[in-house]
């Protein structure tokens, strides 16, 4: 753990509760002020259109000024997204909330790239558990942001969840001092002329798309559910906002929790082996869909759900900064980040509308050909590699 590490993992856990608290919040918030109740997640949904459109511009805003005045820059402009939400709930204006919500998603995607610093700051063979250390405030995260959201829902008068993101823009600010403290690792794009492969060489890297792969499509999946979980339960099946919160809450930490041990299994079982795995947590997810919907059963569901997208979203990641070269590494990046939050927006996107015309089981169903392509691709590229090392 050296000062950028834990710069970074303490800052995790302020900035990422934007994201649990929007799974939490937009899809109720939108079926209540949306003109349509299939548009109820079209804010959750804008919010993951914002983190794929920020990908890009995020590393290469960093690429010319550095990570530190990037990452500042996002934690200030998270703040005043979340008073523009405010207002949005307290004008009951849905596409003013669904404009916040978009910018909200792009201050993420600079969020996001923690993961990428974190990365640099240590040797290759600890990356995995580099990774793993700032996820882990993901824990910390899901309980308190939802948590805030929820006690100052209703301390601003009769506009209910007004108070949540006017206490989500105070959470979201504080990363702004730690990383006053921060410190550039990386040279500057802005006098280097770029030397590195084309975008399509890099993806057509085996190894590199089977981290794209896993990164993306298991992200789709557990977004796809994730996001219809609000609507399924509160919604049609009539359950409590304490109790939809709760399983939200639970599947966060299911998320990250495993992260204590991720980058562990990957050194001693392969980043393969740990997608293989990751496949199969997301098809126990599946499985407990043919059973009853009941509370005890999205919990059960979910918690894997959060197991799978762990194993997956950690290995691919460690998996793709092996795969390129410094200099690439911001032009990696940010196709990476480009592609797996274009398909998570997909994915979230197309929750709502599949989630009001199906039901809970189809859309677990749904998922099931993204696994096997996660399997495939991963086949593939172990393939491959035999053949090639160098791949």
């Amino acid at each position: 753990m050296n000062r950028n590490l834990l710069i970074l993992a303490l800052s995790q856990i302020f900035s990422f509760t934007a994201a649990p608290v929007t799974v939490f919040l937009s899809g109720i918030i939108g079926s209540q002020i949306s003109p349509l109740i299939s548009l109820s997640t079209l804010p959750m949904s804008i919010s993951v259109v914002g983190i794929a459109v920020g990908a890009i511009f995020a590393t290469k805003v960093m690429s010319l000024v550095g990570r530190r005045i990037g990452f500042i820059s996002a934690s200030i402009g998270n703040f005043l997204v979340c008073l523009l939400a405010a207002y949005s709930i307290k004008d009951q204006n849905f596409f003013l909330f669904c404009f916040a919500n978009f910018f909200l998603g792009v201050g993420m995607s600079f969020t996001h790239q923690y993961r990428f610093a974190a990365a640099e700051s240590v040797e290759k063979n600890k990356i995995p558990k580099a990774i793993s250390i700032i996820l882990l405030g993901g824990i910390v995260s899901a309980f308190m942001g939802p948590g805030i959201a929820n006690y100052a829902k209703d301390i601003v008068g009769e506009h209910l969840y007004v108070g949540s993101y006017l206490a989500l823009g105070i959470l979201t600010i504080i990363p702004t001092i730690f990383f006053l403290f921060y410190k550039n690792t990386s040279k500057l794009e802005s006098n280097i002329k770029y030397s590195g492969r084309s975008r399509l060489e890099l993806i057509s890297q085996p190894r590199f798309l089977q981290a794209l792969v896993a990164s993306a499509f298991g992200y789709a999946i557990m977004t796809f559910l994730m996001t219809a979980t609000p609507l399924s339960m509160h919604v049609m099946e009539k359950m409590s906002l304490s109790k939809t919160g709760l399983v939200i809450q639970f599947h966060v930490v299911a998320m990250f929790l495993p992260s204590l041990v991720t980058g562990y299994l990957i050194k001693k079982f392969g980043h393969s082996n740990i997608m293989y795995a990751g496949v199969f947590l997301y098809s126990i997810t599946i499985a407990a869909s043919f059973f009853d919907q009941t509370f005890f059963n999205y919990m059960f569901a979910l918690i894997f759900l959060g197991l799978g997208w762990n194993f997956l979203f950690i290995s691919g990641t460690s998996l793709l900064v092996l795969t390129y070269k410094e200099d690439e590494k911001f032009r990696a990046q940010g196709l990476n980040d480009f592609i797996v939050y274009s398909v998570h927006a997909i994915g979230s996107l197309s929750a709502g509308v599949l989630i009001a015309l199906t039901n809970w089981k189809t859309m677990n169903i749904i998922c099931i050909p993204l696994m096997v392509l996660i399997i495939l691709t991963t086949l593939r590229a172990e393939i491959l590699s035999k053949k090639n090392p160098d791949n």
